[in-house]
Parts: C-alpha cells; sequence; structure tokens
C-alpha cells in the first residue's frame, strides 16, 4: 500500500444513550473520502480506543471498514501492553479487512530498545502486515530516538512506517530520514499533533499528516500542494488554517472540539465525549465560533459555523 499523503484518525461518535454511532461514523467517513483523503486511521488515541469496550472496537472498525468500501486503506490501532494481547487484536484487525496496524510500544517497566525492537518483530512476524510504528510518548510511556526508530525501520522490513507524535517533530523527522537513509533504509514519516506543524514536517521530508482534524479538506490542501511542487502555494494554505488546526488540538479539550465542529457539519448527532474526557464548556464554544468565521472569512467554504 502507499504511504503517503493525509490518513485521518477518525473519532469514535456516540449516540444520545452512549453506544457508538455507527451511522455517524459512516457519514463522517463518506464526507472524508469526498474531502480528498489517501486513507483512514480507526481506533487511535482520538478515536478514544482506550474508553471503548472490545465488542465496540471490533464494531467502530467494521463500521470504517464498510464505509471505506476499499476505497482508501484503513490502517487499525492495535496498541496493547503486552505482546500477547497486541498480537490478538493485531490478528482481529487483518481478520476484519485492515490494511495495516499501528501500534506504539509495550508498556514494562524499564522498557529498553531490544525489547521494543523485539516486540514490532514478533508482530511482524505473526501478522503479515505492515506495521505503522507510533511514536507517542505520553501513551507509551517510553520515547523513542531517532536511531531507534531507524532502527526498527532497518531489521524490521514491515515496519518502516512511522506516525511521528514526539515534539518537535521536524528536526526528528529528518534525523530519521537522513539515519534511515544512510542505511538504504525506505522510510516514510507521517506527521501528527493536529497538523500543527505539517507545513514544518513536509519541509523535514515527511510523507504526509496521520492526525485527527475535522477539516481534513486542508489538511488534503496543504500536503496535495507541497507534493505537488507548490511549497508557497502549501505555506499560504498552512498559515491559513493553522489558527484552527491549533485551536481544536488542545489537550483536554481537543476531543470535544473536533466532535462539536463534526456535529456541526452535520455528520454525527451530538458531540458526547466519554468520561474522564471535558465535554465542551461555554467560552471554550464562544472561540471556537470565532476561529471559525475567521478561517471561513479566509476563503475556506466548507467551514460550518
Amino acid at each position: 500500500m502507499e504511504f503517503s499523503g493525509v490518513f485521518s484518525v477518525l473519532p469514535t461518535p456516540f449516540d444520545g444513550s452512549g453506544k457508538v454511532d455507527v451511522d455517524g461514523l459512516r457519514r463522517v467517513v463518506e464526507r472524508f473520502l469526498k474531502a480528498g483523503v489517501n486513507g483512514f486511521t480507526a481506533l487511535g488515541v482520538t478515536s478514544e480506543v482506550a474508553r471503548l469496550t472490545e465488542v465496540e472496537r471490533a464494531q467502530a472498525l467494521d463500521a470504517v471498514l464498510k464505509a471505506a468500501g476499499g476505497k482508501v486503506p484503513v490502517v487499525a490501532g492495535t496498541t496493547a501492553d503486552g505482546l500477547h494481547t497486541c498480537l490478538e487484536l493485531s490478528r482481529q484487525a487483518k481478520a476484519a479487512g485492515a490494511a495495516a496496524l499501528m501500534i506504539s510500544p509495550p508498556r514494562a517497566p524499564k522498557l529498553n530498545s531490544d525489547a521494543v525492537v523485539a516486540h514490532y518483530r514478533a508482530v511482524a512476524d505473526a501478522v503479515e502486515l505492515p506495521i505503522v510504528v507510533q511514536d507517542y510518548p505520553p501513551i507509551s510511556g517510553f520515547a523513542m530516538e531517532p536511531s531507534l526508530l531507524a532502527r526498527i525501520a532497518k531489521e524490521v522490513e514491515r515496519a518502516r512506517v512511522v506516525k511521528l507524535e514526539d515534539p518537535p517533530t521536524p528536526p526528528k523527522i529528518a534525523k530519521i530520514v537522513a539515519l534511515a537513509a544512510a542505511d538504504g533504509v525506505p522510510v516514510r514519516i507521517f506527521g501528527g499533533l493536529g497538523g500543527v506543524f505539517l507545513l514544518e514536517e513536509l519541509l523535514a521530508g515527511s510523507a504526509g499528516a496521520m492526525t485527527g482534524f475535522a477539516y481534513p479538506e486542508a489538511l488534503v490542501e496543504i500536503v496535495s500542494k507541497y507534493q505537488g511542487g507548490d511549497v508557497e502555494g502549501a505555506a499560504q494554505a498552512f498559515y491559513r488554517y493553522v489558527p484552527l488546526m491549533r485551536f481544536e488540538f488542545q489537550e483536554g479539550v481537543g476531543m470535544a472540539i473536533r466532535k462539536d465542529v463534526l456535529r456541526r457539519r452535520g455528520l454525527i448527532a451530538n458531540s458526547v465525549v466519554r468520561a474522564p474526557a471535558s465535554p465542551l464548556d461555554k467560552g471554550t464554544a464562544a472561540a471556537l465560533e470565532r476561529v471559525l468565521a475567521w478561517t471561513k472569512q479566509q476563503g475556506a467554504a466548507w467551514i460550518s459555523v
């Protein structure tokens, strides 16, 4: 599969009774396909995966796969604290039809680089799918140096894609790319973090964005222009949209903002987030109105105010 462009990390919408809103998830996928995304990532951190039951995980992934209909690849998050559980989740994702897996390092006391490499090698040997190595220390509890990520790409052929969420991301991307190139190893790196450093990540050598954002139209425009050689056009688009990206990517309330925007877009029925996440407060809602209106004034016809 081609790892390039924009892969949208999907939310998991819930209906009024708290159940997974399958119809809403389908509408999100369909709208994002129209926006031109190159793929989807289901069961990621911003999918509230840690708050889903096993049944709900399967239900959400199935809904995404059916809605995508094979038009673009779907990456499934299968991170787990231990190898046994990770393998089980990965096999289930493959059986469901996922095109690739996204996996963070396992959680363990005194985790070391050799153990991390062994983890990815074991998954790659057991489940014949590409692996997106998720580098997000707040979740994994383990910071991976550029040399380790380059080593994983060298020693585990199926794990040559990285979802980088460890700022500052641009210099880390450049280091990984250089180290991998020195060994003759192809590596593809996607920036995360809501797209707030997307331009700088592209300039550093990233393959695009793999992140959650309620308006993937913006990400698609930036990446498409950059990859088409229009760096200046990509920069102008980035500076136009980055205030909205920054606003949505707020720790603690970002998921509530994203879901409220999707509700405004008519894609999901409500913006429910599961506890202990915080719902949208009145002040943040008012600020959202302002940044949406400003972004629309900049020429973003797809903005819903």
